[in-house]
């Protein structure tokens, strides 16, 4: 092990101008949203994975597109803890530890209902960046504040295609 490397988890303290306390709220915030994106993202991939139907081609390259975009934010999320010096989720049982978006590991699902169990798991990953982004106000993080923006904007998004999409006639 090198001389500088961190030893402690008090070494891996990234420096910063907000109180500890805060910043272990707000660390707390994402790494729920954070268990919440993966599980998402495994349950958009799963459904796009089984989707079957008339309409399987648009679904699952809808799907995929969703999938892709979901996956792609867990980086920024997990960073934005470790720029506030907190760490952030470490496994698969620490994310079931911590997610509220729950998995289905049904052997079949009909695409209306795939539809319908996402588009209500993106607006409850809504729920929680808004209640996030409350806490990251009161402890003055506008970078993480910022960033909660464009998430809770690409989380709207995809509740709006999947609505759209499972719209009848």
């Amino acid at each position: 092990m090198a001389a500088d490397a961190p030893k402690t988890p008090t070494d891996l303290k990234t420096p910063s101008d907000l109180t500890s306390n805060a910043t272990k709220t707000v660390a707390e915030a994402l790494n729920g949203i954070l268990a919440d994106t993966f599980a998402l993202y495994l349950k958009t991939k799963n459904f796009h994975w089984h989707v079957s139907g008339p309409h399987f081609h648009d679904y699952h390259l809808m799907l995929d597109d969703q999938a892709t975009q979901i996956f792609a934010g867990t980086d920024d999320i997990a960073e934005r803890v470790r720029k506030t010096g907190n760490t952030t989720l470490r496994s698969i049982g620490d994310i079931a530890r911590h997610q509220t978006i729950k998995d289905n590991d049904a052997d079949f699902v009909g695409p209306d209902a795939m539809l319908s169990e996402l588009r209500d798991d993106n607006l409850a990953l809504v729920a929680a960046l808004r209640e996030a982004k409350d806490i990251a106000d009161e402890a003055k993080d506008n970078a993480t504040s910022a960033m909660i923006d464009d998430w809770t904007d690409q989380a709207e998004r995809r509740a709006w295609f999947l609505f759209e999409a499972g719209r009848k006639g």
